[in-house]
């Protein structure tokens, strides 16, 4: 079988594409003939060695998937080969043939393609984590969605949305922030051609924002949190920009607020119930037509670099995603 391989730290260029044997699962793993598999902003980070996750060289990146059960090790019981599925692996997805243990299995929602079952169960299910457990949106409230155009931040909004939140969408183009009005924002702002501070000021009264979901970091926490309202919570999800923001703690104070971290990797490790509760939850709207993964590229697994590279250049809305 093929896979991508990262066989020393480095940029996308540097990943090699090659043959590999087949594997073969323990007693409590599943190998999955891989159909898709989606691109997500931590892949750009891993090959790097500038994630938190620091998997032994070599291997492959990739932290999600969708296919078919080929094998199953004799103690699984959960799937059967044939079975269609899903899975959330951290790294080893950019290969045609992956071992999963059985436990991080997924049944693919029905009516769901692979292509969008590799987009759907990282993204919705940090953005769900984020929202409803760590930041505790209500109905009423209003929700500020740093990179709102990415995978993370579409999910936020579809999903602040049916939670009954208000959504400001931030972008850094127009073209962007049209995509995520399509998805339910309310409001947008392109924080690459507007003060931030100002334009959160203006649509929310003065008052600000009662949630920020942050996937980007940089120069816009600051700012955003800044602007956030009493008791507001700022929710650290990741730093797209590529900068970890210092932020005065003097703020944290003065507004009476809370900067909350989000890790659903370490969450759906600790807290197995609560995490399948929310796929539960995910699959349910999926089903209902209440969410709607954006898929915005798809690529042959031969060019995962040009995939990354896209991700690495913030070019990418929704999705991007490599087929087998």
């Amino acid at each position: 079988m093929k896979a991508i391989r990262c066989k020393s730290f480095g940029p996308p260029d540097s990943l090699v594409f090659e043959e590999l044997p087949s594997p073969a699962p323990k007693s409590d793993e599943v190998v999955v003939s891989v159909k898709a598999a989606s691109v997500n902003f931590p892949d750009v980070l891993i090959i790097e060695n500038k994630y938190q996750v620091k998997p032994p060289l070599p291997f492959s990146p990739g932290s999600e998937l969708a296919g078919v059960v080929k094998h199953a090790g004799p103690d699984v019981t959960s799937v059967k080969p044939g079975d269609r599925v899903m899975a959330i692996t951290g790294y080893g997805a950019f290969a045609e043939e992956v071992v999963v243990e059985a436990k991080r299995i997924l049944p693919i929602p029905q009516g769901m393609d692979f292509s969008t079952a590799s987009a759907f169960g990282l993204t919705y299910a940090t953005s769900d984590h984020a929202l409803r457990d760590r930041g505790e949106l209500k109905a009423g409230e209003t929700l500020l969605v740093l990179g709102a155009s990415g995978g993370v931040g579409l999910a936020a909004i579809e999903i602040g949305k049916i939670v009954g939140a208000t959504i400001i969408a931030c972008a850094s183009s127009a073209e962007k922030l049209a995509i995520c009005r399509e998805h339910g924002a309310d409001e947008g702002v392109n924080y690459a051609a507007e003060d931030l501070r100002e334009r959160i000021k203006a649509l929310t009264g003065g008052k600000g924002p009662d949630v920020i979901y942050d996937a980007v970091g940089g120069s816009y926490t600051e700012p955003a949190l800044r602007s956030i309202a009493w008791r507001g919570r700022l929710l650290v999800v990741g730093f797209a920009a590529g900068e970890i923001p210092k932020i005065p703690l003097n703020l944290t104070l003065l507004k009476g607020c809370s900067i909350v971290g989000v890790y659903w990797g370490d969450f759906s490790r600790r807290e197995p119930a609560r995490f399948a509760e929310s796929m539960r939850q995910l699959s349910a709207w999926y089903a209902a037509g209440r969410l709607k993964p954006h898929v915005s590229a798809v690529f042959p697994l031969a060019r995962a670099a040009d995939a990354l590279k896209l991700m690495a250049a913030r070019k990418v809305t929704g999705k991007v995603v490599l087929t087998m």
